[in-house]
């Protein structure tokens, strides 16, 4: 249940990949840089995105304030010849983890040499996305309120 599935959608791979400490990528991502050639399609860049939502009553648009965001694109060509792009947008303020989130999708993507480290890695991700998901959903049973026991309180104390 912990293993990522063959079917797990690409858009799911930063979050997973994400979900551990960024050292875990650099031995994976140095032996795949050593083999395969990458090249940015766009410089990686990280800075401050506005969030936007719109307001539940009115439908009208307005910005909660900023987020840290950074993103990458490259291509990354295999000793074989075979050539990927991979892309990430992630809510953090490295853009050298973008373009190492990057680097994974377009090997993943393609099945490049050294898909099998960072499946590995996905491995990892998806058993401790698992564990912290677990830990939340046992904080949030024990936090969980029963309101229906203010209900026949207050009958005669409108404010």
């Amino acid at each position: 249940m912990n293993e990522p599935s063959p079917s797990t959608l690409r858009r799911d791979w930063p979050r997973l990949l994400l979900t551990l400490p960024a050292h875990h990528f650099s031995a994976a991502l140095r032996e795949i840089k050593e083999q395969c050639q990458v090249v940015d399609l766009a410089l990686p860049q990280a800075g401050l995105a506005l969030l936007q939502l719109r307001d539940g009553a009115l439908a009208e648009p307005y910005f909660i304030g900023e987020i840290p965001l950074a993103r990458a694109v490259v291509r990354v060509t295999d000793p074989e010849g075979r050539q990927s792009e991979g892309a990430a947008q992630i809510m953090d303020d490295r853009a050298g983890l973008a373009r190492d989130i990057a680097i994974c999708d377009a090997v993943l993507a393609a099945g490049l040499a050294g898909e099998e480290l960072i499946h590995a890695l996905l491995t990892q991700g998806t058993r401790l996305r698992a564990q912290i998901d677990a830990e939340r959903g046992a904080l949030l049973t024990r936090t969980r309120v029963d309101f229906s026991l203010l209900d026949g309180v207050s009958e005669g104390n409108d404010l």
